[in-house]
C-alpha cells in the first residue's frame, strides 16, 4: 500500500494502516476522549498517532493545540468539511487551534498562480469561520507570509536530506526544489503550535497524510538537545533487546537487598539461553550476545540522557538538575532512582530554558476518505463527484439525486434483502454531514435500509432535501463573515509574482 499526499490514494481496507504504517485503531482511545464529536463515535475517525497526550490535556484542562492546512487548489466541499469540523471541534474544547492556507504548497506541488491561490484561500477562510472557526480565539494564517514558519522550515532543513525526502515521496533528479521546500515548510507548519511552549498537538488528516506526519514526529525528535531512554548498564540497548533484558533482569533481581538484586550481565544472558522466554519481539539473540560481551558488570536499570544538540551549557545545567546517584559520560548521564516520565520533564525543561524547542512529538487522527457521489474517490476535479460548499443548494439537491447509491436492482430485492449501507455514497451523506450529532437519526437511516425498509427513492430525496438546507445555510453564514473575514489580519491578495508550474 502507497500513502501519496499529492496523489489519488484511496484505502481499501483500513486495517491494512494498522498493520503497514503502525497507525493505532481510534477505538481504543475513545474512551479518554470527553464527549467525543460524532464524527469519532461513528468510525468515521478510524485512527491515530500518538492521541492519548491530547485526550489526558482535553480531559484534565491542560493545553494543546490542533492544526490543520488547507490547500487552495479548488472550492472547498463538503470532505474538507470533515476536516474543519474536526480543528472546530478541538477548539470548542479548549485547544489552541491554528487554522493554515499551504499557498506554497498549492505553488510548487500543484503549479497554482497566485491569483488562483488567493482567490481560494478567500473561499476556504469564510467557509472555515462560517462552520464555526473563532478567529479571535485562534490563529489563521498563510505559509507565505508567515515568517516563523519559515525560519523554522530553514532549522528543520537542517535535520532532513534528499535521500530521505525522496524515500518518503519518491522524489528524484526531476523534482523541482520548491517542491522539497513545501515539504519542509509542512513540517513547520505542524510544529509551529509549539514555538512558544510544547505541548500536546494533533493534526486532523486523511491516511494519505501519514507520510508527512511521520517524518513531522522524526523532525520534533531530531531537533531535541537531549534524548531520554532506559538502560541496564553501560552499553546501549535498541528498543527490542531492551524488553528481553529487562525481562531477564526482572525474573532474576527478586530479593530485598542490594546483594539479592544484583545480576550480572552473563547471569542474564544464561538465563534468556536456558529459559528461552516467549514472546514476539526482535532483539532475543542480540540481546543475549550484548549481555554476554557485558561479561561481570551488574544491572541496574537507570535512565539515560543522550546528547543529541544540546549546547555545552545546557549539558552541564541537565548535569547539575539531575539529583541523586548519577555518572557522567561524554555524550550522555546515566540517572539512578528516576523514572523515564520525569527525565523526559526535566530534559524538555532544561532545553528550553536554554533556547531549544522542546518538541513534543505532534499527534494526528485520520478519517475515512468520502466516497464520490458518482462512486470511486471523492475529487475536487470531478464535478458530479463532490458537493461544494459553494454550489448553488439547488444544484446540490440535484447531485444527491443522481448519486450512485448502494440499492438492489429492484424495489423488490430490496425489501427483502436490504440494502448495501456500507457501500453507499447517500448513506455515507448522513453519517459524515447530514444526520449532524443526531446519532439516533444516522442509526434508524441505516437500520430501516439494511432491513429493507428504507428505498433509495425516499431515502435519496430526504438527503437531496438536507443537502440544499444544509448549503443555504451556509452560504448565509459565509456571506454573514465576510465582514469578519475583513477585519481578520490576513493578506487575501498576495504581492508575489511567479511563473505558473505545470500542474504537478
Amino acid at each position: 500500500m502507497a500513502l501519496d499526499p499529492w496523489g489519488s490514494s484511496t484505502v481499501d481496507d483500513y486495517r491494512k494502516l494498522f498493520e503497514e504504517f503502525g497507525i493505532e485503531a481510534f477505538e481504543e482511545v475513545l474512551p479518554r476522549v470527553p464527549s467525543p464529536h460524532y464524527l469519532m463515535r461513528r468510525g468515521v475517525i478510524f485512527g491515530h498517532r500518538d492521541y492519548r497526550p491530547v485526550a489526558e490535556a482535553m480531559a484534565n484542562d491542560e493545553s494543546f493545540a490542533a492544526l490543520s492546512g488547507f490547500m487552495p487548489t479548488g472550492d472547498p466541499h463538503i470532505g474538507h468539511k470533515l476536516v474543519f469540523d474536526e480543528l472546530i471541534w478541538h477548539q470548542e474544547r479548549g485547544g489552541e487551534a491554528y487554522g493554515l492556507i499551504a499557498d506554497l504548497e498549492a505553488h510548487a506541488a500543484r503549479g497554482l498562480s497566485w491569483d488562483e491561490i488567493d482567490e481560494h484561500t478567500e473561499s476556504y477562510l469564510l467557509s472555515l469561520i462560517a462552520l464555526g472557526f473563532d478567529p479571535e480565539a485562534g490563529t489563521l494564517y498563510r505559509q507565505s507570509t508567515n515568517r516563523e514558519v519559515q525560519d523554522l522550515a530553514f532549522e528543520l532543513g537542517t535535520k532532513a536530506n534528499f535521500s530521505e525526502l525522496g524515500a518518503i515521496y519518491d522524489f528524484d533528479g526531476e523534482t523541482e526544489v520548491s517542491y522539497m521546500q513545501s515539504v519542509v515548510t509542512q513540517m513547520a507548519d505542524i510544529l509551529y503550535p509549539q514555538l512558544d511552549e510544547p505541548k500536546p498537538t494533533v493534526i486532523p488528516v486523511g491516511p494519505d497524510q501519514d507520510p508527512h506526519m511521520r517524518l513531522a514526529r522524526d523532525l520534533a525528535g531530531r531537533m531535541r538537545y537531549f534524548g531520554v531512554t532506559e538502560a541496564y548498564a553501560s552499553f546501549e540497548l535498541d528498543e527490542g533487546e531492551r524488553e528481553w533484558v529487562t525481562r531477564a533482569y526482572e525474573a532474576l533481581s527478586t530479593g530485598e537487598s542490594d546483594a539479592e538484586r544484583d545480576v550480572r550481565c552473563t547471569e542474564a544472558a544464561e538465563w534468556l539461553r536456558s529459559e528461552r522466554p516467549t514472546g514476539t519481539g526482535d532483539g532475543l539473540e542480540s540481546a543475549i550476545e550484548t549481555l554476554e560481551s557485558g561479561g561481570k558488570e551488574p544491572l541496574r536499570p537507570r535512565v539515560r540522557f543522550l546528547d543529541r544538540n544540546a549546547t555545552e551549557a545546557a549539558f552541564e545545567a541537565l548535569v547539575e538538575a539531575i539529583e541523586g546517584e548519577k555518572r557522567v559520560y561524554e555524550g550522555h548521564v546515566d540517572a539512578f532512582g528516576m523514572d523515564r516520565e520525569a527525565a523526559e520533564e526535566l530534559a524538555r525543561e532544561i532545553e528550553v530554558e536554554h533556547g531549544g524547542y522542546g518538541f513534543l512529538p505532534p499527534s494526528s487522527i485520520y478519517h475515512r476518505f468520502m466516497t464520490g457521489l458518482t462512486g470511486g474517490k471523492m475529487s475536487s476535479s470531478v464535478p458530479a463527484s463532490h458537493i461544494s460548499l459553494l454550489d448553488d443548494p439547488e444544484d446540490g439537491y440535484d447531485k444527491v439525486q443522481s448519486a450512485t447509491t448502494g440499492g438492489r436492482e429492484t424495489a423488490e430485492k430490496q425489501r427483502e434483502l436490504g440494502g448495501e449501507a456500507d457501500d453507499c455514497p447517500v448513506y455515507e451523506l448522513y453519517a459524515y454531514l447530514l444526520a449532524g450529532d443526531d446519532d439516533e437519526f444516522a442509526t434508524e437511516v441505516y437500520e430501516e435500509c439494511v432491513g429493507g425498509e428504507r428505498l433509495c427513492g425516499g431515502c435519496k430525496e430526504q438527503a437531496a432535501e438536507l443537502m440544499r438546507e444544509f448549503l443555504e445555510d451556509h452560504q448565509e453564514k459565509r456571506a454573514e463573515m465576510e465582514a469578519v473575514l475583513e477585519g481578520l489580519d490576513i493578506d487575501l491578495d498576495s504581492d508575489r509574482r511567479g511563473i505558473p508550474g505545470d500542474g504537478h
